[in-house]
């Protein structure tokens, strides 16, 4: 009964092929959250592939419902004992829309596909993936050592690509049934795909649009050229009283006073590296002075994702009458979420662009979280990284992305370490979704590693009443 042969029984499940059966069948449901048709694979994917995996491995589940919740939620738990430490997962089993007609040849998005090395699939690095390893991680320590040695609680949600509707208010109404000392979870990226990594919480983003709406209708150019305003140009304009030429924000209230020295000394050694079909870093984009890992995981960007005047499928000699950009901005701890577009009104109107009209995005506003670096769990759950592969995990403050992070820290209180089993460069949400198997099969004794030391009896957790 060893920590070894724990791991070794994750290297047999994915060597022998049941781990990929497993992930296979996953892979196959459509749980597309943004499709009003799939209701019924998202429940399925819930109570005929998640809830039997749970209950094999002694786990009670029940589906708990909220009115905002497009599907329920699954909530397993396995309490072995009160003075154990309790340990929250988090999953989601939605995926983004398959795109099917843009993947590449012979590759579907709803089959797992083995080709030149990868793994292709939607949902196999966003979320399916990732929770299937920490599942399979599981059964590997239970098997191995009879009971898990800590209390398991499991929480999963069929909606998180819309935004998580109904998770803050679920976890407000139920926070003593979610009650743990930790949450240990997996999504998004590794810093690179042969590091391992943990992260500590998520950039806060905010989708809003910029507007000029000068008149009713486009006039002639040739006409009305230089006597009219032009609401293209002066959105332009006012997008470069935002952000510099070279990507720097403008807007005081956006950028963090200073980058905190626990932050600056575990990105230290990070090398922002999306392998080889990531985009070559730019050096001279974004906030001068600091290095790439600073700039996504310790400071804030501000994106245009859309810009459109007149018709440009079909351009017209005509002055348009109005102009739109869809904006982002990703921010990190620091940042006043609340006060985010009324910075950026002040700053418009101090700029004279009072005529350029804010609209806050539909999508639900991410917070920014991280915990402390230097807290005892994230030394711990490092060195059992660690140990188990050889090998310096990356450390980072934060995702770059956002996650509901905050409903776990500011909700439920808990401190959140988050060990992401895929890399920058997996196409999620694209198509062409994929992993390399040789990450999968790493992550699978990573997680087995880290399950088998929580109860080893050896952690810093504080013992609460369940």
């Amino acid at each position: 009964m060893t920590r070894q042969a724990a791991i070794h029984r994750a290297q047999v499940a994915f060597d022998d092929g049941s781990f990929k059966r497993v992930l296979q069948a996953r892979i196959e449901r459509p749980t597309e959250s943004q499709n009003p048709a799939r209701h019924a694979d998202l429940l399925g994917y819930l109570t005929e592939v998640l809830q039997p995996a749970f209950e094999s491995m002694g786990f009670e589940c029940q589906q708990l419902t909220h009115p905002k919740a497009k599907a329920p939620f699954l909530f397993a738990q396995r309490i072995e004992s009160p003075n154990l430490p309790t340990v929250l997962g988090y999953g989601h089993g939605d995926v983004i829309r398959g795109l099917e007609p843009e993947w590449r040849e012979g590759v579907s998005p709803w089959a797992l596909t083995e080709l030149e090395g990868r793994w292709y699939g939607r949902g196999i690095a966003d979320n399916k993936g990732q929770h299937s390893v920490n599942l399979q991680a599981l059964a590997c320590v239970l098997a191995q050592r009879g009971n898990l040695g800590f209390n398991a609680k499991y929480l999963i949600e069929m909606g998180e690509e819309t935004g998580s509707p109904g998770l803050k208010e679920l976890c407000q109404e139920n926070a003593s049934l979610f009650k743990s000392d930790l949450l240990i979870a997996s999504d998004g990226p590794r810093l690179s795909a042969d590091r391992p990594t943990i992260f500590l919480g998520s950039r806060g983003c905010i989708n809003f649009d910029l507007m000029i709406e000068s008149r009713a209708g486009a006039h002639h150019s040739g006409n009305w050229g230089g006597l009219i305003s032009n609401p293209g140009i002066q959105l332009a304009h006012a997008i470069g009283c935002v952000v510099s030429e070279r990507g720097e924000i403008k807007v005081p209230e956006w950028k963090p006073s200073a980058l905190p020295e626990a932050v600056r000394r575990v990105l230290a050694d990070c090398q922002v590296d999306g392998g080889a079909n990531g985009p070559a870093i730019e050096p001279d984009w974004g906030q001068p002075g600091l290095s790439p890992a600073e700039r996504v995981f310790g400071w804030s960007s501000f994106e245009v994702l859309a810009f459109k005047t007149g018709n440009p499928d079909n351009p017209v000699n005509a002055i348009p009458p109005r102009a739109k950009a869809t904006c982002q901005l990703r921010f990190v701890v620091g940042i006043d979420s609340d006060d985010i577009l009324g910075a950026l009104r002040r700053h418009l109107d101090r700029h004279g662009f009072g005529y350029v009209q804010i609209a806050a995005g539909r999508d639900e506003v991410f917070k920014a979280t991280r915990i402390d670096p230097d807290d005892a769990w994230v030394s711990w759950a490092a060195n059992s990284l660690q140990v188990t592969t050889q090998k310096t995990p990356a450390i980072l403050p934060n995702l770059g992305g956002s996650l509901p992070n905050d409903i776990f820290t500011d909700v439920l209180g808990l401190k959140t370490v988050w060990v992401p089993h895929s890399y920058p460069g997996c196409s999620q949400h694209a198509p062409n979704e994929h992993l390399p198997p040789e990450l999968l099969r790493e992550a699978l004794q990573v997680m087995t590693g880290l399950y088998w030391d929580l109860g080893s009896g050896d952690t810093p957790h504080s013992i609460s009443t369940i």
